[in-house]
């Protein structure tokens, strides 16, 4: 039997941060459940349990206001859920389980690193798309019904689903920066919720190829779900009120080093590792905002946003010359 106080405790905080940047998830839950002292493989597996759960209720909200585009997701679905699906029985070809619990950790390492990645990369194409539609007076030109790019689409969901099935981790982060880059005039909410939408069967078939390997441990999962979704609303309720790129950005630390860390790194390591990002990651984050040219620190947001814009459109102007 779990400590279900710590459980409720990871999921509530777990759920605050999902509320406020809408990401997290797989990525700092599973984690902390193996932190907790639960074995990789039960973490992953009542964790899509729990995300299944958690994320159909998101989904539903999209669905019922038309936001999410269907034919983007269903060529999400046809690659991601026959490889999430593959994930429980593929670590279950791995060997021991004591070799089983070393790969698990090993890949959800790697898939923390890659969530952080995507995590800057999305903060990056972010501002990109400010200055654009700075430039253009303020709109910007959303596509509703963006032609389809059906093979790379198919091959995103491959890549996203395997990565869940194994990790738990990508569902929301990965693919949707994937998407970001595939679709960059894909309308936001379209955007938000086509992911909502293709994660569900996604997390539903990895989750069902876990539970028929792990099975599933109530002591563990309704926790999840108990502690989750209050902390999603209150989440939801403060994130007008909070920096969400200072959030991000923090996610993204954490994400790096807990990822070092579930690959071996010595402790001593992490913590140069930590220490580097908090001192350097600023700096090099403020250069490459006066490379945009904007200020390198965020005070005076208007004003940079459209000196940016204007420098922009000038190199717009000298392309087509």
């Amino acid at each position: 039997m779990w400590d279900v106080t710590s459980l409720l405790l990871v999921a509530f905080g777990v759920g605050i941060v999902i509320g406020l940047t809408g990401m997290g998830g797989g990525a700092l839950m599973t984690p902390a459940l193996i932190f907790l002292g639960i074995p990789p493989t039960v973490a992953v597996a009542n964790d899509l349990v729990a995300a299944a759960v958690n994320k159909s209720v998101g989904a539903a909200a999209h669905l019922k206001h038309g936001a999410p585009d269907l034919r983007l997701a269903g060529l999400l679905i046809v690659g991601s859920v026959p490889t999430a699906a593959a994930g429980g029985w593929l670590i279950n070809q791995v060997g021991s389980p004591e070799e089983q619990q070393a790969f698990v950790k090993a890949a959800i390492g790697v898939a923390l690193l890659l969530a952080a990645g995507t995590y800057v990369l999305r903060t990056l194409l972010n501002m990109r798309h400010n200055i654009q539609v700075a430039s253009e007076g303020g709109t910007t030109h959303h596509e509703d019904t963006p032609k389809l790019r059906v093979v790379p689409t198919i091959v995103i969901g491959a890549l996203g689903g395997l990565l869940v099935g194994l990790t738990s981790v990508g569902s929301g982060s990965l693919i949707m920066v994937a998407l970001l880059m595939l679709y960059p005039r894909l309308a936001p909410n379209k955007l938000v919720g086509t992911d909502l939408v293709q994660a569900i069967p996604l997390v539903l078939a990895a989750a069902v190829g876990h539970v028929l390997y792990e099975g599933v441990d109530w002591s563990i999962l309704l926790p999840l779900i108990i502690g989750g979704a209050p902390g999603t609303y209150l989440g939801a309720r403060l994130a007008s009120w909070v920096q969400q790129n200072v959030v991000r950005r923090g996610i993204a630390i954490v994400l790096s080093l807990t990822g070092l860390g579930m690959l071996g790194l010595p402790p001593v390591w992490v913590g140069i590792a930590g220490a580097t990002l908090l001192v350097l990651g600023p700096i090099v984050w403020g250069l490459v905002r006066k490379g945009h040219g904007l200020p390198p620190f965020p005070n005076t947001r208007e004003e940079g946003l459209q000196a940016a814009a204007n420098r922009y459109k000038q190199r717009q102007g000298s392309h087509h010359d």
